[in-house]
């Protein structure tokens, strides 16, 4: 699966999106196309930006292209324009942590307290959040080693769906049920052994919930996600967008 670059499907349905095509404001890109495909090959392999074969012309200006992208939020633009027909009959939330490589770390004139990178037990890790649609396609992301209630505030704020499906982590009365209940969504979750009040939820929808934990897998697949290289949390994000908009694609 995409080791010799996008596929001609994936590429045409992206193609008139990216800036620098023909016809758009700006200058016009030399290669839209080779560049996505560099960007493909350092995530599925875990390169370096220095070791990318030299097919796909200078390594520092398709790192510099891909950071430039993430700054302007153009990832992020890409991949919620192709996900305004995720099917949001109901919607799963969910965290996964991956290792930081010793490299993503330092970034020069950064606070290390802004790049998403803690500390615990295992060495250096990045959590990554994420939200599914009901085919478990994902159409939200976001790093940074916060709780999981943390990203769930960011993660369900102003959703339009039937359900949220999660795991009893997220099971907070203050932070999480009461908000979806006020909004009339279907809660989903465990409750945890310690609540003083039991509380239902539909066992059946709540098998849905290992779609989620597929898409992780799919990401994890990619070896510049499974091990976190990038310095900054922006590129890093960028990163996981990239990749998220091929798990789409495909």
């Amino acid at each position: 699966m995409l080791r010799d670059g996008i596929r001609d499907d994936q590429w045409d349905r992206i193609k008139d999106l990216l800036p620098g095509r023909i016809g758009h404001v700006g200058a016009t890109a030399r290669n839209n196309r080779l560049f996505i495909d560099a960007v493909l090959y350092r995530l599925r392999t875990g390169i370096p930006w220095r070791d990318l074969p030299e097919r796909f012309g200078d390594f520092k200006n398709i790192h510099r292209r891909f950071s430039r992208w993430a700054e302007k939020g153009l990832w992020t633009n890409l991949l919620s324009l192709l996900t305004e027909d995720a099917d949001e009959e109901y919607v799963m939330i969910d965290s996964t942590l991956v290792r930081a490589h010793q490299h993503s770390s330092g970034a020069v004139g950064r606070n290390p307290s802004d790049q998403a990178i803690g500390r615990s037990r295992g060495g250096l890790t990045t959590k990554i959040h994420a939200r599914v649609d009901a085919l478990g396609n994902p159409f939200f992301l976001t790093a940074g080693q916060v709780h999981d209630l943390a990203g769930a505030e960011v993660l369900l704020t102003d959703i339009e769906t039937g359900a949220v499906i999660a795991d009893k982590a997220y099971d907070a009365e203050e932070r999480v049920v009461k908000p979806l209940e006020q909004a009339r969504i279907e809660v989903v979750i465990p409750p945890r052994s310690c609540r003083k009040t039991p509380r239902e939820y539909d066992r059946e929808l709540y098998k849905a919930r290992h779609l989620i934990e597929n898409f992780f897998c799919k990401l994890k697949h990619f070896r510049g996600i499974a091990t976190r290289y990038d310095k900054l949390s922006r590129n890093f994000l960028a990163a996981l967008q990239f990749v998220a908009i091929l798990i789409w694609l495909n």
